[in-house]
């Protein structure tokens, strides 16, 4: 019996796996924001005209990103404690003969549905991500012929 519920228990690990690395990647980009943050709150006091306005555009940008990978992590963290709930009721389960099925599917579903939310906010960091690195239309100077 014990053996079963390691086999039925493998899918979910796999899943907490996957998370973990996900959540990696978004620590590791939350990391790099945050640095940037801290260079352009140096840059801030420093700039004026049009450069401060481009710090400040960049600033609101970052301070965007920084709350989408926020919350991203946030649902990631939270698929991962119900994938390890749906394992604990696995072996609940399995070693003390409940038939508790039913609640295992609920949580795993609902630990994917709070995946799949994590990974459409990572879809919308990065999107804020490439406004952040557009190169500004002023330096592209369109308004020349070269």
């Amino acid at each position: 019996m014990i053996v079963q519920t390691i086999q039925l228990a493998l899918t979910p690990v796999f899943v907490l796996v996957a998370i973990g690395n996900i959540l990696n990647i978004l620590s590791s980009r939350l990391g790099r924001v945050v640095d940037r943050a801290r260079e352009l709150q140096e840059r801030h006091n420093r700039t004026a005209g049009a450069e401060h306005d481009m710090v400040v555009l960049e600033i609101r940008l970052v301070d965007k990103r920084i709350n989408i990978i926020t919350k991203a992590i946030r649902f990631m963290v939270l698929s991962a404690l119900c994938i390890g709930t749906t394992v604990a009721v696995l072996f609940l389960q399995g070693l003390a003969g409940l038939n508790l099925h039913g609640v295992a599917a609920v949580i795993f579903l609902a630990s994917i549905v709070l995946l799949l939310v994590a990974l459409v906010l990572f879809l919308r960091e990065t999107q804020v991500a490439k406004e952040a690195l557009s190169i500004p239309r002023d330096y592209l100077e369109l308004h020349r012929t070269i």
